[in-house]
């Protein structure tokens, strides 16, 4: 199908301008794009006023009101940012059924220098899911990548804070034009503005909270095992794990620990990157320490460069998250409890809890790095959604790769796939 031909129709994307600057490239490129927006957040980021659709329509309606829009404007694509929000999940339901190729975009699984790109669905419904190591071996054939080493520091987190609180701004005073709007998350918009704020305020005390925990681990000289945190509304925690909450990670975490590990080791747990605080995770931390017995071999670390805390670690527990990734390129063993993208048996322990604790076993580094290269070269794209450089970096590939008639694991087994630019630092 040639790009004049083909009809966009956009819904939610990342926080920030992102999305906006992906439609006036498809545009320039000879294709018809509309945004559909559920909030005024969304249309702040939108500068095209003719082609933006407001909904302001009740969740039950949406499906229905999809399949019309779909049909009035032709539509031939979707494309959305994390495939399991209410909207979308409805919307990729509805897409499916009608023949529409579903563009989705997600957070790097080797953030923070890479954005996700698939077709169908990302994270426990993406396409790696089913696919083997020796499979993605076999596509390896037509590629000679050497993979670049993995970042330590996420390049636009700035950024990041910054949108995510412009945005919710909006959505809480600019948003009489949308009435029925409910957010995917639970937390209210209110809320979650004042955490965005609350954190980009205090981003230098936790800074230095951060570097104070870190050099008292480093320097204290007891073995440690890290427990990756992630942010509990998060649909990799919600949709694809068995847990509802970081605090039932932790209590499982720290009685296994308590259980089995060495008594001279210590338990690290490292917060996310963008953790808000609306859970107070060091207070619960403390008191599962406690209760178990281990208060004071049990570490709280605040969001922030894990790579100095990963490098001299044992071995490391998360529900699902992509910081798994850093775990597994340096070869540390590493035990998941959700479905991830990366959960394969050659490099993720299927050990239980107590055991790996008290003696985990080694990854297959060679396999991980396979892995790793087949993901690079195929839904892993440099750039960033957040940052001006990161975005220009993003728009240079993913264009064409949307435009192509192969998804990117096609791409590369067929050998269509583009040449990948090099590794930047963007920022």
């Amino acid at each position: 199908m040639r790009p004049e031909q083909r009809v966009f129709l956009f819904l939610q994307g990342p926080h920030g301008p992102f999305f906006g600057a992906l439609g006036r490239m498809l545009r320039a490129a000879g294709c018809h794009v509309w945004r559909v927006g559920f909030n005024a957040g969304d249309a702040a980021f939108w500068r095209d006023p003719v082609s933006y659709i407001p909904y302001r329509g009740s969740a039950g309606d949406w499906p229905a009101t999809f399949a019309e829009i779909a049909a009035e404007k032709g539509i031939t694509d979707i494309v959305l940012y994390g495939d399991t929000r209410p909207v979308h999940a409805a919307a990729i339901e509805r897409a499916r059924a009608l023949g529409l190729r579903v563009h989705v975009f997600e957070e790097g699984y080797m953030r923070p220098y890479w954005v996700t790109y698939e077709r169908g669905g990302s994270n426990g419904h993406s396409r790696l899911m089913e696919m083997t190591v020796t499979e993605m071996q076999e596509a390896l054939a037509l590629s000679d990548l050497e993979a670049p080493l993995p970042p330590a520091h996420w390049g636009d987190m700035r950024q990041h804070v910054f949108y995510g609180a412009l945005y919710h701004w909006f959505v809480m005073f600019a948003n009489r034009g949308y009435a029925n709007f409910r957010a995917h998350r639970a937390l209210p918009v209110t809320r979650e503005f004042q955490l965005y704020l609350r954190r980009l305020l205090l981003m230098p005390l936790h800074a230095l909270d951060r570097r104070i925990a870190t050099w008292r681990i480093r320097s204290g000289g007891f073995p440690y095992h890290l427990a990756l945190l992630q942010l509990e509304h998060d649909s990799s925690v919600q949709t694809h794990s068995p847990f509802s909450s970081m605090t039932e990670f932790l209590a499982e975490i720290i009685e296994g620990f308590a259980a089995a590990a060495p008594p001279h080791h210590h338990l690290v747990i490292k917060a996310h990157p963008l953790e808000s605080g609306q859970v107070p995770l060091r207070r619960e931390t403390a008191r599962l320490a406690a209760a178990n017995g281990i208060a004071g071999r049990v570490h709280y670390v605040r969001g922030g460069k894990l790579a100095e805390l990963l490098n001299e670690a044992r071995s490391a527990v998360t529900v699902n998250s992509t910081a798994g990734q850093q775990v597994l390129w340096r070869g540390i063993p590493l035990k998941v409890f959700g479905r991830a993208v990366y959960d394969k048996p050659e490099f993720v322990s299927e050990q239980p809890l107590r055991e790996f604790f008290a003696a985990a076993a080694r990854p297959d580094a060679r396999a991980y790095k396979d892995y790793r290269r087949f993901l690079l070269e195929t839904s892993q794209v440099p750039g960033g959604f957040y940052s001006s450089k990161g975005r220009r970096q993003l728009l240079r590939l993913v264009v064409d790769m949307i435009l192509s008639p192969d998804d990117p694991y096609d791409a590369l087994k067929s050998g269509t796939a583009a040449p990948r630019q090099q590794l930047r630092l963007v920022q």
